[in-house]
């Protein structure tokens, strides 16, 4: 197993523990008798047990020994102490280094087992929506905040029903695996409800009802301050009607074949999912008509909130024209990715989950 992916800079590591075995030899016979490169022979044989294959190692902790027998029987100080005491340094990181291989090569096997289960109960709980459902094309696009995730707090489904063809994108409150609960309880609701509410604020208080339950069963914070913000769409047979419910979410984006891009505001704002407690008047789905061509794009606010090295966020509506017309959803998703990632080259990771669901009328 290799301790150390391959990439760069990380691939120039494997070769850092022979480079320091070579140098030893060579700063030791370049060099007055007093100055020696022996202890960079050490270093290499720990070095290699951290960053390399057992063979590897292996062949690093032999040519260090080799090289360290060679440089004693050189000096002729073979029968000195000092040689004895050099050979024996070198055997000792050698076996330094197999133990620090094999311990790394464990968990290394049991993380893997770990990651593989995880990653199945993942795509369970948050699957890749269909292709393609009736006249429209669908793609998406996750990046979760924490690396090693593939959900976090975001969340996003599409299904057929007997009202049409239903989506949600959305994004609980609180980053990574902390929000997986609350995710679970709403694409359930989700998937469920929009089978049988004959219409989209029906279905919007069933995913309120159903995070008001999670959160009275919740000791934490998220018992008083758990919410999700989120747009639930609905498109008629034909795909050319929309309808909107926005509940405190980033707008989505309407792009059209001939390249423009339309930020689609609520007409009236309204409050979260979770925050059905508070009263207020639930507002009415926005209809719109949807041209052949267009493509429907949801975003999370990881998208938005995304910084360039000024510190600028990354606004939807100045950058999506450049952007388009793209051919198919999974294009426009992609072409997003593209230029979010050119958008945050050289900033840190973000903090973020980021989610993006392109739904196309063809």
């Amino acid at each position: 197993m290799d301790t150390v992916t391959s990439g760069w800079p990380t691939a120039l590591v494997r070769w850092i523990p022979g480079g320091m075995v070579v140098a030893a030899v060579v700063f030791d016979l370049l060099t007055p008798a007093p100055y020696t490169g022996d202890p960079l022979l050490a270093a290499g044989c720990v070095l290699a047990g951290a960053t390399q294959g057992v063979r590897a190692t292996v062949a690093t902790c032999i040519g260090a020994l080799l090289a360290m027998i060679a440089l004693i029987l050189e000096d002729d100080r073979f029968v000195d102490h000092h040689g004895l005491s050099d050979i024996g340094s070198v055997l000792l990181a050698a076996v330094i280094a197999l133990f620090v291989n094999r311990t790394l090569s464990r968990y290394g096997r049991r993380l893997a087992t770990v990651r593989g289960v995880s990653e199945a109960a993942q795509r369970a709980l948050l699957p890749d929506p269909p292709q393609r459902i009736g006249p429209l094309g669908i793609a998406a696009r996750y990046d979760a905040a924490a690396s090693e995730a593939r959900i976090g707090g975001d969340i996003y489904a599409a299904q057929a029903t007997p009202y049409g063809i239903r989506l949600m994108i959305g994004d609980v409150r609180g980053k990574g695996l902390g929000a997986v609960g609350a995710v679970g309880v709403l694409l359930g609701a989700f998937r469920e409800a929009a089978d049988s509410e004959p219409d989209l604020p029906r279905l919007a208080h069933r995913l309120d009802r159903a995070l008001e339950r999670y959160k009275a069963e919740r000791e934490d914070e998220n018992r008083l301050e758990g919410f999700t913000t989120g747009v639930l769409a609905e498109f008629g047979p034909d795909g050319g009607t929309l309808r909107l419910v926005n509940r405190g979410h980033p707008p989505p984006y309407l792009l059209t074949a001939d390249g423009d891009v339309r930020a689609l505001e609520p007409t009236a704002p309204d409050l979260p999912f979770g925050m059905h407690g508070l009263g207020g008047v639930r507002s009415a789905p926005d209809v719109l008509a949807l041209p052949h061509g267009a493509t429907l794009l949801l975003i999370t606010d990881g998208v938005t909130e995304s910084r360039n090295l000024a510190g600028d966020f990354y606004d939807p509506q100045l950058r999506l024209p450049g952007l388009c017309p793209q051919p198919g959803p999974q294009q426009t998703v992609d072409a997003l990715r593209g230029d979010l990632d050119a958008w945050t080259k050289g900033c840190p990771p973000g903090n973020d989950d980021r989610a993006v669901l392109a739904v196309r009328r063809d």
